[in-house]
C-alpha cells in the first residue's frame, strides 16, 4: 500500500487465529476447557422451542429454514459433537477475513455459550443448539448470494442474482461433510475476489485507524502556480498518504511544482484525471482515510458475491470505473484495451450476457434517453439539428419523412424512428459488437480518439466505447476463416453496413469494483458512480 499508516496494529475486539496460522487453532470449547457434551438438547426440548415459539419471540434470522430442518429430523439435535460445532464457531469467528461481520451470525451469543457448555443448563445448551444452524444456513446464504440485494439498492444492475440451495447444504451437513468446507466452496473463487481477500489482510495487520488525517476543504478549483490557503493541507494530505516526501511547509499557500508532481501521482494510481488541478474530486479522494478505504474493501468484496460464479472459459470483462476491458481465456487476461464508459446522469448498466453478432459501418439508431434528452428537443428548437447532425426519421414503414412535415409540439416526434447512416462522423464508429440486452448497451467504435488518452473516462451515454475496438472485433472473429483482415478491410472500404454472427461463444460482463491488489499493491480508483459510500451504510452492522 502506498498509504503511510499512522498506528500499526488493529482491535478486533474479539480473540481468534490468524487465517495464515499454519496449524489449526484451538477450538472455543478446547480453549475454555469445557467438558464435553454429546447432545445439546433433546428431542422433546427442540419441538417445545418451536411449539412456544415463533420468528419474532424466538430471534432466529432463518426462521422458517431451521424449523424445517427439525422438522424432517423428527426434533432431533444435530451439533452433538464437539468437533462440528467447534468448525462451524471457527468458521463465524474468522468470517471477518471474507469482509463479513462476527456479530451479524449470534457471534457474540454464540461465543458465551459454547464457552460455558454446560449440560445441566438446559435452556441455553437448546439456545446453542438452534443458533448453530441459524448461524450456519446465514453464513451460507452471505457467502454464496451476498448479505443485501443489488437490485433493491441500484438501479443499474443488471446481473441476474446467485441463489443457494439451503435444504441441499443442510443434507451435505448430515452426511457428514464439514460445515468449513461447505462454506468454502460457496466462497466467490474469482482472482479478484483473492486479492481483495489478501488487500483486506494487510489492512488488518497493518492497522485500519489513523490518529490525524489532515481534512482539504472543498473549494474553487486551483490551478499550478496559483496561490491558495487549502496549499498547506493538500501537501499535508499528500505526505500523509506517502506521495509528497518533503516534509510540509505550513505557511506556503503557493501551489508549486513538487506539490503538483505529487498530486499527478496521486491522480494516476486513483483513475483521476491526472492535469494537476485541485479540484473537489480529487479533494474528496485525498480526504479518503485508511478506515474508509478498508470499508471500500469491504463493499468490494460484497460485490463480489453478487456476480455470477461461472463467467465461461472465455470472456470480456468490462470494469466500469477502471475505464478497463480484459479479455480472459482459461483464466488468463490475453488482451486489454482502454474504455470510456457513461456519465454519473446516464451510468453504464452491470449485467452480463453474450456477443451475438459484430456490425462494420453501423448506423446509429438513436435510443430512447437520448432521442428523448438531446435530439427531439434540438430538433424542436430548430429544423436544421436533425441536418447538422446527419440524423434521418423514419416511419413505422421504415420510408423517410420530412423533420418540416412534423408537429413538434405535439407527442407525434415519439413515434418516429431516428438513425445517423455509417460514416465519419457517425459515433459509432466503424464498428460494433453488439450482445443484445435490455438496456441496448453495446460496445463500440468513436470517432472521438483523443479521449482515450484522459484518465477520467465517464463520457459516454452509457455503451461501452473501446479503444482500438477493430483489433477486438478482428480476434472476436478469428474462429471464422474467411474474415481475414483483407476481406474485413474491403467491408470498411465499401462504407456497406455489414452484420456477422458470432460462431465462438464469448461473455460480456459489465461488473464495477474500485478496489483491487496490482504486484502486492492495494490500488484504489475513483468511485465514479458514487456508489461505495451508499453501499457501506447499508453493508455495516448495525450498532
Amino acid at each position: 500500500m502506498k498509504i503511510r499508516l499512522l498506528v500499526i496494529g488493529f482491535i478486533l475486539g474479539m480473540s481468534f487465529s490468524s487465517c495464515k496460522d499454519e496449524a489449526s487453532p484451538k477450538g472455543i470449547e478446547e480453549r475454555n476447557e469445557v467438558e464435553e457434551i454429546k447432545e445439546l438438547s433433546s428431542q422433546d426440548d427442540i419441538e417445545d422451542f418451536f411449539d412456544d415459539n415463533d420468528s419474532t419471540s424466538a430471534s432466529i434470522k432463518n426462521y422458517s429454514s431451521v424449523n424445517s430442518f427439525y422438522s424432517q429430523r423428527e426434533f432431533m439435535p444435530f451439533w452433538n459433537t464437539k468437533e462440528a460445532r467447534e468448525d462451524l464457531f471457527r468458521s463465524i469467528e474468522t468470517i471477518e477475513y471474507d469482509g463479513l461481520f462476527f456479530e451479524d451470525y449470534h457471534g457474540e451469543e454464540l461465543q458465551q455459550l459454547l464457552s460455558s457448555l454446560n449440560s445441566e443448563n438446559e435452556e441455553e445448551s437448546l439456545r446453542a443448539e438452534i443458533l448453530l444452524t441459524d448461524a450456519f444456513i446465514d453464513l451460507s446464504h452471505d457467502l454464496a448470494v451476498g448479505k443485501l440485494n443489488p437490485k433493491e439498492i441500484y438501479e443499474i444492475w443488471g446481473t441476474e442474482l446467485n441463489t443457494v440451495n439451503t435444504e441441499s447444504l443442510l443434507k451435505k451437513l448430515e452426511q457428514g461433510e464439514k460445515a468449513s468446507a461447505i462454506l468454502k466452496e460457496l466462497t466467490p473463487d474469482h482472482i479478484v475476489y483473492k486479492s481483495l481477500k489478501k488487500a483486506l489482510q494487510d489492512y488488518r495487520d497493518n492497522g485500519i485507524m489513523e490518529n490525524s488525517s489532515t481534512v482539504i476543504p472543498t473549494g474553487k478549483l486551483v490551478k499550478p502556480g496559483e496561490t491558495n490557503d487549502r496549499i498547506p493541507s493538500v501537501a499535508n494530505r499528500l505526505f500523509e498518504l506517502g506521495y509528497f516526501t518533503k516534509n510540509p511547509d505550513s505557511v506556503n499557500t503557493r501551489y508549486t511544482k513538487d506539490i503538483q508532481t505529487a498530486l499527478e501521482d496521486f491522480q494516476k494510481d486513483h483513475g483521476l484525471n491526472v492535469d494537476g488541478m485541485i479540484g473537489n474530486t480529487t479533494v474528496e479522494n485525498l480526504n479518503l482515510t485508511t478506515e474508509d478505504r478498508y470499508h471500500q474493501i469491504l463493499v468490494n468484496m460484497e460485490r463480489w458475491r453478487w456476480y455470477p460464479r461461472d463467467l465461461g472459459d472465455h470472456y470480456i470483462i468490462v470494469n466500469i470505473p477502471d475505464y478497463k476491458l480484459l479479455v480472459v481465456r482459461n483464466g488468463d487476461t490475453i488482451r486489454n484495451y482502454k474504455t470510456m464508459v457513461g456519465t454519473e446522469a446516464r451510468k453504464t448498466p452491470v449485467f452480463s450476457d453474450e456477443i451475438d453478432y459484430i456490425i462494420y459501418n453501423p448506423t446509429w439508431t438513436i435510443p430512447p434517453t437520448i432521442l428523448k434528452n438531446d435530439v427531439i428537443p434540438g430538433a424542436s428548437k430548430s429544423l436544421g439539428y436533425l441536418k447538422k447532425k446527419n440524423i434521418k426519421m423514419y416511419n413505422g414503414s421504415g420510408q423517410e419523412v420530412d423533420p418540416s412535415t412534423v408537429n413538434w409540439n405535439s407527442s407525434s416526434p415519439r413515434s418516429y424512428t431516428y438513425r445517423q447512416p455509417a460514416g465519419p462522423s457517425n459515433p459509432l464508429g466503424l464498428v460494433k459488437i453488439i450482445y443484445p440486452n435490455e438496456y441496448m448497451i453495446y460496445l463500440h467504435d468513436t470517432p472521438s480518439k483523443s479521449l482515450f488518452e484522459k484518465n477520467a473516462r465517464a463520457q459516454s451515454s452509457g455503451c461501452v466505447r473501446v479503444e482500438n475496438v477493430l483489433e477486438l472485433a478482428g480476434y472476436l472473429l478469428k474462429d471464422q476463416e474467411q474474415y481475414t483482415q483483407q476481406k474485413i478491410d474491403d467491408i470498411l472500404k465499401s462504407g456497406k453496413t455489414t452484420q456477422i454472427a458470432m460462431k465462438q461463444k464469448v461473455k460480456v460482463h459489465h461488473f464495477y469494483w474500485t478496489t483491487y491488489q496490482e504486484n502486492d499493491t492495494t490500488r484504489f480508483i475513483d468511485d465514479i458512480y458514487d456508489l461505495d459510500k451508499k453501499l457501506w451504510e447499508k453493508l455495516k452492522p448495525k450498532a
